[in-house]
């Protein structure tokens, strides 16, 4: 998700802040609130660099069928509380949270380098 000059792309990007831990999760999440970029998500990418997620919403589930790379997946309800985090998951796997609104995927790791956990609240700030 490189940075673009396309306003489109622009409102769609955020800044994910954990407000319970004091740390920013990502400084680079494009959401993926239509039904075309939901279904390719991270599909056709090679990995993720520094900072960057996808938002996911409405998302109760997930799949890495297809992925080249594992990752990060931070379910969030409605509230923007997390509810479930799967670590590193690889290739070929189903994720899901049915209390979750939102999924946020992100490179492998992040979630744990952050300290993020189930019971933290995250804050979506719109950037641009």
């Amino acid at each position: 998700m490189p940075p673009s000059n396309n306003s489109a792309t622009a409102d769609r990007l955020y800044r994910v802040e954990n407000l319970t831990k004091g740390i920013t999760v990502a400084t680079r999440a494009l959401l993926a609130g239509d039904s075309k970029t939901r279904r390719e998500g991270l599909l056709k990418r090679t990995g993720l660099d520094e900072g960057e997620g996808l938002l996911i919403s409405p998302c109760e589930a997930i799949h890495t069928f297809g992925m080249k790379f594992p990752i990060d997946v931070i379910f969030l309800d409605k509230k923007r509380r997390v509810r479930k985090v799967l670590h590193a998951m690889p290739r070929s796997r189903i994720g899901f949270c049915l209390t979750a609104d939102i999924a946020l995927e992100l490179t492998a790791g992040v979630a744990k380098a952050t300290g993020t956990e189930a019971g933290d609240m995250l804050e979506l700030v719109r950037l641009g």
